[in-house]
């Protein structure tokens, strides 16, 4: 059976249920207290008072008929009712089941968008609109993401391709010239890839969790790319606590990086600055990275997390990476339960702030304080 069916036989039986037990209360409290046979009032002329003073069986004759034909009434008032009403209870629950048909079709651009007073299926049916819209904002996500994935992957493979069809077809070709340049496309490749497979391991979020500190993170990753800075003409300036988190090493090692490399990278053409800092709140522990650079409108600094967004205007065209930096970084920080701010700095230049679950600190270590060679150059 239908729901609509069952919702009204449900308001049928408790309609009938009622009817009955008013006939039965009728019965108990009225009836049974008539007298069954002709009441004779002394000093009366002793004629017949049946039609003045009725008798029980008198008005259970008259009664029973009348009290048959209003269950029959209730019978049929209460199936015709209940189906109108089950059928009205129901109507946005239909409109709702018409909405997940067309959402298992694939348009998941439609929505419900229910009116009337906010209920159960009103708070059902905005639910799931916000649902189709996430979900919709997803697989456009994605699509653009594979998109750009198959453009960045083809274009080495496609400059490998004309190389080798150079050096096959010009016998007098410079052979280590081809070889070297071969070798930068496969490497930017490979980086590529790895790019790819680091961003899928975030997304699902396949990592073992361990206590991390993230000022270590910092200055592991500041160490590792002091020659780049030094290359670039950078000065990176580094502080902070001790700010215990809890996570993948490898994976927060990889932010940090990440945000380091990119803030050299993307800087002023000489005598830059990166400041990295590490600090500890009631219940977060935090991440800065700023650096100087030119002006960057907030509009370009919400776009520069997608991936495959390089920020073009601004970039070193000797190190280009491959457009998933931030991309990377922003997953990670989702995949632990933080949060990302890019805030374009007013002198130029941009400060990216994550904040992620703060654990305690383990007393077993030391205060670090204020790292000793805050400036390196």
């Amino acid at each position: 059976m239908s729901v609509r069916l069952k919702l009204t036989l449900s308001y049928t039986g408790f309609l009938m249920l009622a009817g009955v037990l008013l006939l039965a209360a009728v019965w108990l409290f009225l009836l049974r207290y008539v007298p069954e046979r002709a009441l004779i009032v002394p000093g009366s002329t002793g004629t017949s008072t049946h039609g003045v003073f009725p008798i029980r069986s008198n008005l259970l004759h008259v009664f029973a008929p009348r009290a048959a034909a209003v269950l029959a009434f209730l019978l049929v008032f209460s199936a015709v009712g209940g189906w109108i009403l089950a059928g009205r209870m129901l109507g946005p629950l239909t409109r709702i089941t018409g909405a997940t048909r067309l959402a298992s079709t694939g348009s998941l651009s439609h929505r419900i968008r229910l009116p009337g007073r906010k209920d159960e299926f009103r708070e059902l049916a905005d639910a799931f609109d916000t649902m189709l819209a996430r979900l919709e904002a997803h697989v456009a996500e994605q699509q653009r993401f594979a998109a750009n994935a198959s453009h960045e992957l083809r274009t080495p493979l496609a400059i490998s391709k004309a190389l080798l069809d150079v050096a096959r077809t010009d016998p007098n070709c410079d052979t280590g010239e081809v070889i070297d340049r071969l070798h930068a496309v496969n490497t930017r490749a490979i980086d590529l890839t790895e790019a790819l497979l680091l961003l899928s391991r975030a997304e699902q979020r396949s990592f073992v969790r361990e206590h991390v500190d993230l000022s270590l993170m910092a200055e592991e990753a500041t160490e590792t790319l002091l020659p780049l800075a030094e290359k670039h003409g950078v000065t990176i300036e580094t502080c902070g606590d001790i700010t215990p988190t809890i996570g993948s090493q490898a994976l927060l090692l990889q932010l940090t990086t990440n945000l380091v490399h990119n803030a050299i990278v993307h800087n002023l053409p000489a005598q830059g600055t990166v400041w990295v800092n590490t600090s500890v709140r009631p219940k977060t522990a935090v991440l800065t990275v700023e650096n100087t650079g030119e002006q960057l409108t907030p509009e370009l600094v919400s776009t520069l997390t997608e991936p495959f967004q390089r920020g073009t205007e601004r970039i070193r065209t000797d190190h280009a990476g491959v457009g998933l930096g931030l991309a990377i970084v922003k997953t990670i920080t989702h995949a632990h339960g933080g949060t990302l701010a890019l805030t374009p700095r007013s002198a130029g230049g941009i400060r990216v702030t994550v904040e992620l679950p703060a654990t305690r600190r383990n007393p077993n270590r030391s205060h670090r304080g204020t790292q000793a060679s805050a400036s390196r150059r």
